[in-house]
C-alpha cells in the first residue's frame, strides 16, 4: 500500500538562523518505520503556511500529524486544498488531536483520529482502508451513526524497544544533521528520543502521556551507531520531555554509549539529578543539561505545580558544574499571578546562580491547549480560549513565537507583567549576551 505521511514545518524556528532547523518529526518517522516494516511504501510530505497544497493521487492512505495547536491551521488547509485519488483512507493524529479528537474529526474530516500511542493503531487502521470498519480498533475517534465515537483507550506498549528505528532515510539530510545546535559547539549532531512521557503535573505543560517509557541502552546504542555510520555524527541531543527521571534507566543508556565518544545534551528537572548520576552522565559524554527552572518565585512555582524549590535549583546547578557539565536554564515569565514582586524574586535567584550558568532561554507564558491552565480558564482568569464566548476559532494564536498576547488578568496586571518581562529580559541579555537562544518571548512549553 502507498502511504503518505504529512507534517508541518515550523518556519519561525527553521528560518530564524541560517541552516537552523527544528528537530525532526519523530512521531511521523516512527509511524513510517512501522509501516515500512509491515511492507507498505511510505512517502513523507512537509508542508508550511503558503506551501500546503500537495498531490496525493495514487496514495491509498494519507495521514496528517498535528504536533501543536499552532500548526492546526496549516494541516487543516492542506487537508482541504490538496488533491486526492479515488478514495484514500484519511487519518489524523498528533498532540492537538490527542486532546481534541472530536473537534479534529468534525473539522478536518478524516476517517479516523488517533488518540494516544500511535504505532499499533496506525497499522490496524491501514488494514481497514478498504472496509472502513473501525469499531474494534482501540485508541481512535471516528464517526458512528453520524456522531463522533471514541473506542476504548489503547494500552501502552510494554517495551518501546520493539519499535524499529525512526525512518530518517525518508527525510533529506539537511533536516536531520545540524552543526549549530549542541550547546555552544559546531559539532555535527542529530536529535534522538530515548524515552516517552512525563509523570510530573506542571500546569503549563501539555504532556499527552504521564507514564514514562524508556528505551534500553542496547537500543539507544544501536541508533547512535547507525547514525555514526550513516551520517558521521559527533554528538546528539536528547529531545525527550524529561529524560532524567529513572536513574537506573539513564545509567543503562550511559553505560552502553560511553565508548562511542559522542558529546550530548538532555533536558531535565532540577530535582531528579544527583552528583553520582551527573558524574556517570559526564563520563558518557554529556556536555550540557537544560533545566526547567521556570521561575525564582516560590509562589509562582507552587502555582505552576513544579514541586521544586530554590534549593533544588541551586543544588542541580552546583552539582552539574562540579561534574563538568554545562547548564542551560529555561525561564517562563508571565504565568497567571506574576507581578513585580515575583519578577524580582526570579531576578534575585538568577543573579545568585549566574556564575554557573552558560545559557538561558527566556520565554513568555502561553496557555497552550491541553494544559491544566487552558482547561481551567475561570480559575486563572484567562482570555481567548476555545471554551469561552466570542472565541474566533483561531488555534494559530497559541503559537510560541514572539507571543505577547494579554492572556489573563486585568489591563493593570498585564502592564505590570509587561514591565517585569522587559526588566528580566534586559538582565538576561546583559548576563548572557551570546547565549545563542531562540528569539525571546517564544514558549511556555519548556521542560518539566
Amino acid at each position: 500500500m502507498r502511504v503518505a505521511l504529512v507534517y508541518p514545518e515550523v518556519l519561525d524556528l527553521a528560518r530564524f538562523k541560517e541552516n537552523r532547523r527544528e528537530f525532526p518529526p519523530f512521531g511521523v518517522l516512527y509511524l513510517a518505520a512501522v509501516a515500512e516494516r509491515a511492507g507498505h511504501e511510505v512517502t513523507v510530505f512537509k508542508v508550511a503556511d503558503g506551501d500546503h497544497v500537495r498531490d496525493f493521487t495514487g496514495f491509498a492512505a494519507v495521514a496528517f500529524t498535528i504536533p501543536s495547536s499552532a500548526t492546526y491551521g496549516v494541516i487543516r488547509d492542506c487537508r482541504r486544498d490538496s488533491h486526492y485519488g479515488s478514495d484514500p483512507l484519511i487519518l489524523a493524529g498528533g498532540v492537538h488531536p490527542n486532546f481534541y479528537p472530536e473537534q479534529t474529526l468534525l473539522d478536518i474530516e478524516p476517517d479516523a483520529v488517533g488518540i494516544g500511542e500511535g504505532e499499533e493503531t496506525f497499522l490496524h487502521l491501514l488494514t481497514r482502508a478498504a472496509t472502513r470498519r473501525f469499531e474494534n480498533i482501540d485508541g481512535i475517534c471516528y464517526l458512528r451513526d453520524g456522531a463522533p465515537h471514541r473506542t476504548r483507550p489503547r494500552t501502552l506498549l510494554k517495551s518501546i524497544d520493539q519499535l524499529p528505528l525512526p525512518a530518517r532515510h525518508l527525510l533529506p539530510e539537511a533536516d536531520l544533521i545540524m552543526s549549530d545546535r549542541l550547546s555552544t559547539t559546531d559539532l555535527r549532531m542529530a536529535h534522538v528520543m530515548f524515552s516517552r512521557g512525563c509523570p510530573f503535573p506542571c500546569r503549563f505543560c501539555a504532556a499527552a502521556q504521564t507514564r514514562i517509557q524508556y528505551r534500553s541502552g542496547t537500543s539507544a546504542r544501536q541508533e547512535l551507531v547507525d547514525m555514526i555510520d550513516r551520517y558521521g555524527i559527533e554528538g546528539f541531543a536528547i529531545v525527550d520531555d524529561n529524560f532524567i527521571v529513572n536513574k537506573n534507566k539513564v545509567r543503562d543508556i550511559c553505560s552502553h554509549i560511553t565508548d562511542l565518544g559522542l558529546k550530548w545534551s538532555a533536558l531535565s528537572r532540577v530535582d531528579t539529578v544527583d552528583a553520582p548520576l551527573l558524574a556517570d552522565m559526564a563520563s558518557s559524554g554529556c556536555m550540557e543539561i537544560k533545566y526547567g527552572m521556570e521561575s525564582g518565585s516560590p509562589r509562582i512555582l507552587k502555582a505552576m505545580r513544579k514541586r521544586i524549590t530554590a534549593e533544588h535549583i541551586h543544588r542541580a546547578v552546583r552539582s552539574s558544574r562540579a561534574a563538568g557539565i554545562n547548564v542551560k536554564l529555561f525561564l517562563i515569565h508571565g504565568f497567571p499571578g506574576e507581578d513585580r514582586h515575583t519578577t524580582a524574586e526570579t531576578m534575585d535567584l538568577l543573579a545568585e546562580i549566574a556564575p554557573d550558568i552558560d545559557r538561558v532561554s527566556l520565554f513568555r507564558f502561553v496557555p497552550l491547549p491541553g494544559t491544566y491552565v487552558y482547561d481551567h480558564p475561570d480559575e486563572f482568569d484567562l482570555h481567548h480560549t476555545s471554551s469561552q464566548p466570542g472565541w474566533d476559532g483561531d488555534w494559530g494564536q497559541y503559537h510560541i513565537h514572539h507571543n505577547d498576547t494579554h492572556w489573563w488578568g486585568t489591563e493593570e496586571q498585564f502592564a505590570e507583567v509587561q514591565a517585569g518581562y522587559e526588566q528580566l529580559a534586559a538582565m538576561v541579555d546583559e548576563l548572557w549576551p551570546d547565549r545563542h537562544q531562540l528569539p525571546r518571548a517564544t514558549s511556555s512549553a519548556t521542560p518539566a
